[in-house]
């Protein structure tokens, strides 16, 4: 396998998705906390980024597996189009998975067990988003699950492995008690920040279904769309693509953050037009990418926002 296919395998392209997040993650972690552990954010980032592209790499292969459209499976599918051994590509996602799964270790034995119950959760709900008999991408559950997952999950991690955990949420058992505590202002600053990654990589998803209705509809795959119809689901991709900046305001107005971090603002107007270009017009290869380009202009916003708030006293 060729290292052009294997990006394609495992697409590349599409790991903003998780990287956006997790900067913002460690930006947050160091505005609001002043703390920042080196190590344990490369450890993260490799974990997360590997993982990433073991849960693309099984979407591919399932897709691929479960096709009822031949043509799709013959010319569309990297699998099929590039002549891969599915042996080899199933090997090669079980050994992405077993670094991934090190790692988290790693981090755990670093930190504490509450992330180790994190990591589980996001694993599980990253392998079995398309993996098993009741995949979680052929439901309507796809935007809240990426959403949640990389929207906050990614954040959450990336900020619990850079600060003291108490300071944020801990988990202690001391037999036969099992407590868990944290500061709840810390939680709802976190909350709001992440609800620009978590509406923004939902709507990245929600416009793919949007695009792809007719070939969903060909490989029996039940997206959210298909429920809402195409006219409410455009209308949830716009409330989806403005709530962010709402929370980034509240955030100012609560004191979570700082002015400066309004600075994300400057970029509504360009926001605005693109969602304004695929709320016309739903199409894979000529608006899709308009969500694509709202994911980085509204989270580069809020990373430069952040950037900003460094040194300002909240």
């Amino acid at each position: 396998m060729s290292v052009p296919i294997f990006l394609e395998l495992v697409e590349a392209r599409t790991k903003l998705a998780s990287i956006l997040p997790f900067v913002v993650g460690v930006l947050f972690a160091f505005v609001y906390f002043g703390e920042l552990n080196g190590l344990n954010t490369v450890l993260f980032f490799a974990a997360m980024l590997i993982f990433d592209m073991t849960t693309t790499g099984i979407n591919n292969l399932m897709d691929y597996k479960k096709a009822h459209d031949d043509d799709y499976r013959r010319t569309t599918n990297v699998i099929g189009r590039a002549h891969l051994d599915v042996r080899q590509v199933t090997a090669l996602i079980v050994g992405m998975l077993a670094i991934a799964t090190a790692l988290g270790l790693l981090l755990v034995w670093r930190t504490d067990w509450l992330l180790l119950v994190l990591g589980m959760l996001c694993f599980g709900i990253g392998v079995f988003y398309t993996f098993g008999p009741l995949p979680l991408s052929r439901l309507p559950l796809g935007e809240v699950f990426s959403g949640v997952t990389m929207g906050l999950g990614i954040p959450f991690i990336a900020v619990y492995v850079n600060v003291d955990s108490a300071k944020l949420l801990a988990l202690r058992l001391t037999w036969p008690q099992l407590t868990l505590s944290g500061d709840l202002i810390a939680l709802i600053a976190l909350g709001l920040i992440c609800v620009t990654p978590m509406a923004t990589i939902a709507n990245v998803m929600l416009a793919n279904n949007l695009s792809d209705i007719e070939q969903d509809t060909r490989n029996h795959r039940m997206t959210l769309p298909m429920y809402l119809g195409v006219t409410g689901g455009v209308r949830l991709w716009l409330g989806l693509t403005y709530i962010g900046y709402l929370a980034l305001v509240l955030a100012v107005v609560l004191g979570a953050l700082t002015w400066p971090a309004l600075a994300a603002l400057v970029t509504l107007p360009l926001v605005a037009r693109n969602a304004n270009r695929f709320a016309h017009k739903q199409d894979k290869r000529t608006t899709f990418p308009m969500a694509i380009r709202n994911l980085v202009l509204e989270n580069g916003g809020l990373i430069l926002g952040l950037v900003l708030s460094l040194g300002v006293g909240r």
